[in-house]
């Protein structure tokens, strides 16, 4: 054999090496990007800014080391494969129709270990992916304009997705309970849930972000006044504050009548407990007062408000107060007691999830 084939042959072996070791490397799961194109040219602008800015530079040092630290962490996340190649779901779609029952069997935090490890690293890394955006949103506050609108809004923004991302987990095992949903919506729900899972990303709260951030932002334009605590004045001057109007519209003509769609709308509003709300109320008529101030309402309770307390300047406060509400529909489920049984946050994507179905 001469030298030429000789060579070619060591090359051909070469390569050879090289593509077997290449499969078995692990691939991210779906092909999923750790950052988005997007994320990654925000977050190069913002470093950028801070750089050019002569009194950041620990600034742009902190910036830089964090999002370094949080594509090693995604890197590790993504390389574990797809939810669907797992053992624990390739062994429940032996039976399709198991699906819904064993995804509710490790729903919520109440359960890591019977979850699958990809669940938690996900859930890991979002909340690192949060901290490291709103650590930019922090740097980028004080933007004067037009680099607040190009900086600070969009990293704000990409904190608010995260949360209502970390939500709609909740909001699917919430579906995913419900028995008005049919076996079909059920199924259908449960692939998206296990796409969250693998890619981080939820396109339904995605859809729905701006009428959620809305709300939100309403709600915060116009905090509670309390006065008669029969939630009107609340509800006209949120909805008036809305930028999506339609939508919230809409939802309120279908779920006016609903008690338990009004109880949690009235924990939205003021901040309190159902129970809160009834006791405040039996006080204003056992005492024949026909307003109460924003101050009084503790005064009038006996011990310390239930839920946290909103801070609109903290996107965290948003994702606090909805567990909080969340934790006291599933007591209230469980020893059967009257009030709200879903957050309103709950309750509007749910219907939003049966008017795209329908």
């Amino acid at each position: 054999m001469s030298l030429k084939n000789k060579i070619k042959i060591v090359n051909l072996l070469f390569l050879w090496y090289n593509y077997t070791i290449m499969i078995q490397l692990p691939l991210h799961s779906a092909g999923v990007q750790v950052l988005s194109g997007e994320e990654e040219l925000l977050i190069e602008k913002i470093e950028k800014w801070l750089l050019e800015n002569g009194e950041t530079q620990a600034d742009y040092d902190l910036a830089s080391e964090r999002f370094r630290r949080l594509r090693s962490l995604g890197d590790a996340v993504f390389d574990y494969p797809s939810i669907k190649n797992t053992q624990f779901v390739r062994d429940i779609l032996v039976n399709e129709n198991q699906l819904t029952e064993s995804l509710l069997a490790f729903s919520t935090a109440s359960h890591p270990l019977r979850t699958p490890t990809k669940v938690i690293a996900l859930r890991s890394f979002l909340v690192a992916k949060f901290h490291a955006f709103s650590l930019l949103a922090n740097f980028t506050e004080k933007c004067a304009l037009p680099l607040y609108d190009e900086l600070h809004v969009p990293a704000k923004n990409i904190a608010f997705s995260i949360i209502f991302t970390l939500m709609a987990e909740y909001v699917y095992f919430s579906c995913l309970e419900d028995p008005g949903f049919s076996d079909n919506t059920k199924s259908k729900l449960a692939d998206d849930l296990i796409a969250l899972w693998d890619s981080g990303t939820d396109p339904r709260s995605i859809r729905h972000l701006n009428a959620l951030s809305s709300l939100w932002k309403a709600r915060d334009s116009s905090p509670p006044s309390f006065g008669t605590m029969d939630g009107n004045t609340e509800l006209l001057r949120i909805s008036f504050d809305m930028d999506t109007e339609t939508e919230w519209e809409h939802f309120l003509k279908e779920e006016s009548t609903n008690d338990k769609t009004r109880w949690a709308l009235e924990e939205f509003l003021f901040g309190l407990s159902y129970e809160e709300i009834l006791q405040v109320r039996r006080r204003l008529k056992l005492y024949g007062i026909t307003s109460v101030g924003h101050y009084e309402v503790r005064s009038y309770l006996d011990t310390r408000p239930s839920y946290s307390v909103i801070n609109d300047h903290d996107p965290r406060a948003i994702y606090d107060f909805f567990i909080d509400r969340r934790e006291a529909c599933t007591l209230r489920k469980r020893v059967n007691l009257p009030g709200p049984l879903h957050t309103l946050e709950e309750i509007y994507l749910k219907y939003r999830i049966i008017l795209e179905e329908g």
